[in-house]
């Protein structure tokens, strides 16, 4: 199995041996990267691929110099457990669910 993270416009892709597997989007808002979407499909599910995404997200992110703000639950709890993204992270506040709301209008 060859997995491959790649950034495509508002969202990281997984893809494993080519084909998509999942993806995780997030809206750019004044230099924070708000993450809001992660979703893996069920048939590549329980292979540890939504925690390889984030990682490589959250990775690309930081070499962007950028900070995160994880209104996904997925990103957030991901966080939560691994602390070396912890310096990334700031607080979900109403500014940024409303950037993640105005960017789905």
């Amino acid at each position: 199995m060859t997995t491959d993270v790649t950034l495509a416009g508002d969202r990281f892709e997984i893809t494993v041996d080519g084909t998509r597997a999942g993806l995780t989007q997030f809206v750019d808002v004044d230099g924070r990267r708000i993450f809001f979407h992660t979703e893996v499909g069920d048939e590549f599910e329980g292979q540890g691929l939504a925690g390889e995404l984030v990682a490589r997200a959250l990775d690309a992110t930081r070499e962007a110099g950028l900070r995160v703000v994880p209104v996904c639950p997925y990103v957030k709890r991901f966080v939560g457990k691994h602390e070396e993204y912890a310096d990334l992270v700031d607080p979900v506040t109403p500014d940024a669910v409303a950037a993640v709301r105005a960017s789905q209008a």
